[in-house]
């Protein structure tokens, strides 16, 4: 076997990840998804939120990459750590969620709970169009795959599978550019959509 056609080590994958390569963390996402969506399984027992734990542990993994010490532990054993603690973040938040919408339930048990009055925007001055040509430049701004891949995923509704297999990318990779596109977006668009004017 030629050194172009040897399967990297787990460390060199992380060490290019840490550099920014996406196929890096695809290739990591595509070797270590099963083991860590077993772990956050365990922990959450919902298959979806299992799905939403792994994405989250290997963004988190791609952004701290540059930290790994391979002197304190396997890149398996350090991905598994952060795949059980974003399992445990999902489940807290879940339990918050369930205590409010009980705790909802109960001061109001005639009104479904979270369906109160239609609440005004946000900021007045920013229009729906002008949300919209924010929206249309964040999305510019995003790579092109990650582009690409948002708006299979939110403009013709795809599944990541489906996207994967349009694109001929293995499903990682989708996974991965659609959590960091979205991230990205969030960041961009948080003054428009996401927190309150005082």
């Amino acid at each position: 076997m030629t050194s172009a056609t040897a399967v990297p080590s787990d460390a060199e994958l992380l060490s290019r990840a840490a550099r920014g390569e996406e196929r890096a963390v695809a290739a990591l996402f595509d070797r270590f998804a099963p083991v860590l969506h077993a772990v956050a399984y365990r922990i959450l027992r919902d298959a979806q939120d299992a799905d939403e734990a792994v994405v989250d542990a290997f963004t988190q993994a791609w952004r701290d990459a540059v930290r790994f010490d391979a002197a304190r532990g396997s890149v398996a054993a350090w991905l598994s750590v952060i795949a059980r603690s974003r399992a445990l973040d999902l489940l807290r938040a879940r339990s918050r969620r369930e205590r409010l919408a009980t705790s909802a339930q109960q001061a109001d048990p005639i009104s479904a709970p979270g369906m109160g009055e239609a609440v005004p925007p946000t900021d007045a001055r920013i229009g729906a169009a002008e949300r919209r040509r924010e929206v249309a430049a964040a999305l510019a701004r995003l790579s092109q795959p990650q582009r690409v891949a948002i708006e299979l995923a939110f403009y013709e509704g795809l599944s990541h599978s489906e996207i994967a297999e349009r694109l001929g990318q293995p499903l990682g990779t989708i996974k991965t550019r659609v959590r960091l596109g979205m991230q990205k977006l969030r960041d961009e668009l948080r003054p428009y959509f996401f927190e309150r004017q005082p």
